[in-house]
């Protein structure tokens, strides 16, 4: 549902609304717009819609750091602790046999298995990793219902304010939006 933010309010019935898009002009604008609104007006829940990673737009819309490469970290660490148990159980414990004089369990030859298994189990977890922290797949989002919304994959920078923010108001959020530059803003439907 477009707005106009010179005339009056849309008409919303019994809909629920999920937020409001901003439409601006360059990435330049977009960061501006998002530190405006999110550390200078205390907005929380905002989203940024790029057709290219725009660097700088995470900090100025409060998006904290991913714990991603934590979580890859540790399954990694778990690949090699697993490998390492795994040769050692299996030459030492489990099936002992001495040839041609050498221990029965040495790093040095543990190592391929080991970063092997660590490279497994790190690929796996970014990837598995990715798709749970992003909650996909999704096949449907309230932002589709924008009605450019497909210009966010060409050229289109766009701006979400979400219904949820406490500081959401359906009447002065899209003209805040509109003082800050936005080309466009629209009511968006759940």
């Amino acid at each position: 549902m477009s707005f106009d933010p010179h005339t009056n309010t849309p008409e919303l019935k019994d809909k629920a609304v999920w937020g409001v898009v901003a439409e601006f002009d360059s990435p330049q604008e977009l960061i501006a717009a998002g530190r405006k609104l999110h550390h200078e007006l205390g907005y929380k829940k905002l989203d940024a819609l790029t057709p290219f990673p725009v660097h700088g737009i995470d900090d100025a819309i409060g998006v904290p750091p991913s714990i991603l490469g934590r979580i890859v970290f540790c399954l990694g660490a778990c690949g090699a602790a697993i490998a390492l148990h795994m040769i050692w159980y299996t030459n030492k414990a489990d099936y002992p046999q001495i040839i041609g004089g050498k221990p029965l369990f040495a790093i040095e030859p543990s190592v391929p298995v080991m970063f092997e298994l660590t490279v497994l189990l790190s690929a796996f977890a970014a990837v598995f990793g990715m798709l749970a922290l992003n909650g996909l797949p999704r096949f449907y989002h309230p932002t589709f219902n924008y009605e450019r919304f497909r210009g966010a994959t060409d050229d289109k920078f766009l701006l979400v304010v979400e219904a949820g923010d406490p500081k959401f108001d359906i009447t002065a959020t899209p003209k805040l939006l509109a003082s800050l530059g936005a080309r466009r803003t629209e009511v968006v439907e759940a």
